[in-house]
């Protein structure tokens, strides 16, 4: 299973060309032949960059769903609204697409965030201020996701 480590400040051009940060490239090198997947988040206003291996590994979870059930349905539809696959071009940048640019609202100055499997790809002040909102209550959320004594067995 990957597990990507690390936050990157970065910059995006005005054609939407970002250059990954050398110790996230090294990171992802395995992945690179096979492409990314890039799409809108579901919770927040940024976007998920997904290797392709994972992606087709959690589109093998969500084909399991039953699609005549309408709420399956419905979230298929969103889940999937606008996902480009994208590959890094000769010069090792990727092109983020213009619909996804501006869902995201991202501005010349970015940030790569490691999430595990996946990179969450921030205008800077938008993941600044998310980072901010979610310290006010992130010691309970801690103890809510984590305190579990079946989580720590």
């Amino acid at each position: 299973m990957l597990n990507l480590i690390g936050t990157y400040e970065c910059k995006i051009d005005a054609k939407g060309r970002l250059l990954l940060p050398s110790k996230l490239k090294k990171q992802v090198l395995p992945y690179i032949k096979d492409g990314f997947v890039l799409k809108r988040a579901v919770f927040q206003q940024c976007l998920e960059l997904y290797p392709m291996q994972e992606w087709t590994e959690l589109m093998g979870k969500i084909n399991k769903l039953n699609r005549f059930k309408k709420k399956n349905n419905d979230f298929i539809r969103r889940f999937t609204a606008g996902v480009k696959i994208i590959e890094m071009d000769g010069n090792g940048r990727l092109l983020i697409p213009k619909d996804l640019y501006d869902f995201a609202g991202l501005e010349k100055e970015i940030v790569l965030s490691s999430a595990i499997n996946i990179i969450e790809v921030w205008d800077k002040n938008k993941y600044e201020q998310a980072i901010e909102e979610a310290t006010d209550d992130f010691a309970d959320l801690a103890e809510e996701v984590m305190g579990d004594d079946e989580f720590n067995a």
